[in-house]
């Protein structure tokens, strides 16, 4: 205890006092919030050939759904991630292109190493030690189901100097054009015509339905979003919210459910739309209280530790669940682990596995963590290597 309180202020006696530790606040709890919903929403089933297959106790609990509502919080990581960035470009020496390369290039190394990872793992989990095929479909499944994200991200980075233009010139109401384009393909999603429309309609939402939020955090940094901005935001996301959950049927739940056939999340609908624009008013408003309570040694160093590796996290938490969900599946069925997820027992079993989850997590953490940090040392053959095993992985998972 003693040396963990003398760690925290040592973090805390080295923080530069312009830090602003709510906006490092905020992206830790929605780093949090990944794996926190994963771990705890994404279960297995066993086959009878020893197979783990992907699950959801939202199949059976449906009013478990207002869970998923806190734990998705993709809609304030870009939030704080239009706010840096927007700071970031500002600040930067270079051309634009020179930022964007060298923000691109720190989302993309840990990516890069995660999916080289898990390519060599495959044959040697399968043919070392006859992990089923099922299983490892299953497994590349969950660990690419996070890095969409790192990719629409990338995306929406790219764009920064135009978001930045577009709070110049329109200020708060940047924003208003992306939720109009989420609302319109929604109306083709789900209207009178859905029967006519082709599938890839839906896929029109992805782009605009982040950067919305990211736009904000842009605005928000550029002045042009306050208090008063904040509160309509909170205000309106909430009816909004409500309205198309009451009134137009939405799923309730934010994340998908295996064997649903409408999902709020792949590809996003107008309903997380209208919860990122909530969170995104609260977090605003609570922005000073957040930046007071973090003032405090012991609750900061936590927060800098997550957000230094706030990739990692992204990357890795699925790995550190199959760590302990695939030896199970040897031993049969184990709740929590590898029995459906479609009792109350399941739902305790499970929360008592959480602890297991987070400390393989630390485990891997401490070797992953340096696919963060440059590749001085890694030369063209082994970088072009690296490529080549990353994309065997995601053409693997996506067929699976």
């Amino acid at each position: 205890m003693r040396t963990a309180m003398k760690l925290a202020a040592t973090i805390d006696d080295r923080t530069p006092a312009h830090r602003d530790r709510a906006l490092d606040g905020l992206r830790a709890l929605a780093l949090l919030a990944v794996p926190t919903g994963h771990w705890l929403l994404g279960g297995f089933t066993l086959d009878t050939g020893g197979g783990l297959h992907n699950a959801s106790p939202l199949a059976t609990f449906g009013t478990l759904s207002p869970v998923s509502w806190l734990l998705q919080m993709l809609g304030i990581f870009f939030l704080v991630g239009g706010h840096s960035s927007y700071l970031s470009y500002q600040r930067r020496k270079g051309s634009a292109r020179e930022w964007i390369g060298g923000r691109l290039t720190r989302l993309g190394r840990p990516v890069l190493g995660v999916t080289a990872v898990w390519a060599l793992l495959l044959p040697t989990l399968h043919y070392g030690l006859g992990v089923p095929t099922a299983t490892l479909h299953t497994a590349s499944t969950l660990v690419v189901q996070p890095l969409w994200f790192v990719g629409v991200y990338a995306v929406i980075t790219a764009l920064t100097p135009y978001c930045v233009r577009a709070s110049r010139r329109l200020g708060f109401w940047s924003a208003a054009p992306l939720l109009g384009a989420v609302a319109v393909v929604d109306l083709l999603r789900y209207g009178p015509y859905a029967d006519v429309m082709p599938s890839w309609v839906s896929l029109l939402n992805l782009l605009p339905r982040w950067m919305f939020a990211y736009q904000l955090g842009v605005s928000w940094a550029d002045r042009r979003l306050g208090r008063r901005e904040a509160w309509l935001l909170f205000a309106g996301g909430a009816a909004l919210f409500a309205t198309l959950l009451l009134a137009f049927h939405y799923p309730a739940s934010m994340v998908g459910v295996p064997g649903v056939s409408r999902t709020n999340s792949h590809p996003p609908s107008l309903l997380v739309l209208a919860l990122a624009a909530t969170q995104s008013g609260a977090a605003i408003l609570l922005r000073d209280r957040l930046a007071r309570l973090l003032r405090r040694p012991a609750l900061w160093a936590p927060v800098v530790i997550i957000n230094l590796s706030a990739m990692t996290i992204l990357c890795w938490h699925q790995t550190a669940m199959l760590a302990a969900a695939v030896p199970a599946s040897y031993a049969g069925e184990i709740p929590g682990l590898t029995t459906a997820p479609d009792t109350v027992g399941w739902i305790l079993a499970r929360v008592a596995w959480m602890p297991l989850f987070a400390g393989l997590f630390v485990v891997i953490a401490k070797y992953a963590r340096r696919l963060e940090t440059p590749w001085d040392g890694t030369g063209t053959p082994r970088r072009a290597a690296a490529g080549v095993l990353a994309a065997g992985f995601a053409y693997f998972a996506l067929a699976a």
